[in-house]
């Protein structure tokens, strides 16, 4: 067997040892690393055959190594070194292109008789290009179809289109109900260029289904400021909606026919495109864990998600913003009088109330039963005032179960608070609003600040 290079990564310096003693008395060239993120570079530079990495290292682990490699032109094979503990992870690193798994503690000629196997397996596919092309190519198409987190789909997906157009520059984007479209990421272009493809998209978007290729000649039939010599957009749909998608302008290869690699872009846009529905059912069900199945509002487990988030945003920008807390004020005489549906059916015209009295960017939660709470970004006390008073006055005024032709009246109390004036800490600032909500409920129908109740 000729001599291959084999990267060693292995935080314990006994294994190191031992992975470099047996491989080197076989004949390989053995380069050992403690640490995943020298191996990662030292693979960008090319030349190695096989990396044999343990899974669990601190810093980048064994996973993150696999990913890295992955990314290749020209990958290495990669054999995972496991403990019993974690061999579900390696079953996992299997699923998405590791070569094979090695399980600590193992027999030093189980170890060889694996790097002889995966090296003579990567041996017959060099001897064959064309198949190894093709391979890469399946493996590149398995890793976008399993990226169901958009913030890494779009960007992977932007690179590839890169790689195989040999330059360029491209946008990814998302749809709203209204085919509006709103950028989303972009590689190597500037702001104002990317805002200018954005707007070409629109016409070429209808009645398009896959990838759609145009030189410049063909793009002169449609409006569009600055020069673009030719543009490729995938537009990326779920349940047959448009719901987003990608766009790559001035690839070198697209504007060559003969040299254009279509049968490899449109394999590659259909892995897309699968990604991208993973992507969307994943968000659906991500939807479905934190939203209240009753008013579509998101409930309380989201709550405290999205208050920890705003926080550290607005740590980060010196920014305020507010939290809303409401009680209905004797709603069980709802239910007792007209029965637990209308009951139901009130709590859903609240939640659209609340959606009236508030903007887009802010988020609204039914925290249970007749609970419910919201938050307001970059919101200070005073605005929040406000915002509560136009809740409570619009749940006041509102007739409910009209179309029960049950007609009842129901009023709400609130309290709010607002970070970091009132508190630094987001489970202190819930319980602020809500101890300010409760001091209002002695009187009711009434709006409480934290400063009204005399909190220490």
């Amino acid at each position: 067997m000729d001599q291959a290079t084999i990267l060693v990564i292995d935080d314990e310096l006994f294994f190191r040892q031992l992975y470099r003693d047996l491989l080197t008395e076989i004949g390989h060239r053995v380069e050992v690393y403690d640490n995943g993120d020298d191996a990662i570079a030292r693979m960008g530079n090319g030349g190695v055959d096989l990396v044999l990495t343990d899974i669990v290292m601190p810093g980048r682990c064994g996973l993150e190594v696999l990913r890295a490699a992955r990314a290749l032109v020209d990958p290495p094979e990669v054999i995972l070194v496991t403990g019993h503990a974690s061999l579900e992870s390696a079953v996992h690193a299997l699923k998405n292109g590791a070569r094979d798994y090695l399980v600590k503690p193992f027999n030093p000629e189980e170890l060889k008789h694996l790097v002889k196997t995966c090296l003579e397996q990567r041996r017959l596919l060099n001897e064959n290009g064309q198949l190894r092309k093709q391979i890469h190519l399946f493996q590149t198409g398995q890793t976008l179809s399993s990226l169901i987190e958009l913030d890494r789909l779009f960007p992977r997906a932007l690179e590839v289109f890169q790689r195989e157009f040999g330059g360029g520059y491209g946008i990814s984007f998302l749809a709203d109900a209204d085919n509006q479209l709103a950028l989303q990421g972009t590689l190597e272009v500037g702001l104002e260029t990317a805002e200018q493809l954005l707007a070409l998209l629109p016409p070429l978007l209808e009645e398009t289904v896959g990838l759609k290729c145009l030189t410049a000649a063909e793009l002169t039939q449609f409006s569009a400021v600055g020069r673009f010599d030719s543009l490729c957009v995938l537009p990326l749909y779920d349940e047959g909606t448009l719901k987003g998608g990608l766009a790559f302008a001035n690839g070198p290869l697209a504007m060559r026919d003969q040299t254009f690699p279509q049968e490899r872009m449109h394999y590659l846009a259909e892995q897309i495109s699968l990604g991208f529905e993973n992507s969307c059912r994943y968000q659906n069900a991500q939807d479905l864990m934190y939203t209240d199945d009753l008013t579509g509002l998101y409930n309380s487990r989201y709550m405290h998600i999205a208050l920890n988030q705003e926080s550290r945003r607005s740590q980060r920008y010196g920014l305020k913003f507010s939290l809303i807390f409401l009680d209905l004020d004797r709603f069980k005489g709802i239910n007792d009088r007209y029965g637990h549906l209308a009951g139901s059916s009130a709590l859903q015209e609240i939640a659209k109330l609340l959606r009236a009295c508030v903007r887009g960017v802010d988020t609204l939660f039914r925290f249970g039963g007749d609970e419910f709470a919201a938050l307001l970004v970059e919101t200070d006390s005073a605005a929040a005032r406000v915002v509560a008073e136009r809740i409570r006055t619009s749940i006041a005024e509102h007739q409910f179960l009209q179309d029960r032709k049950q007609t009842c009246h129901l009023t709400a109390t609130a309290g709010y608070s607002t970070f970091p004036s009132d508190a630094l800490d987001c489970t202190e600032l819930l319980d602020l609003a809500d101890r300010a909500m409760y001091d209002g409920k002695r009187v009711r129908n009434v709006i409480r600040g934290v400063q009204e109740f005399g909190h220490e």
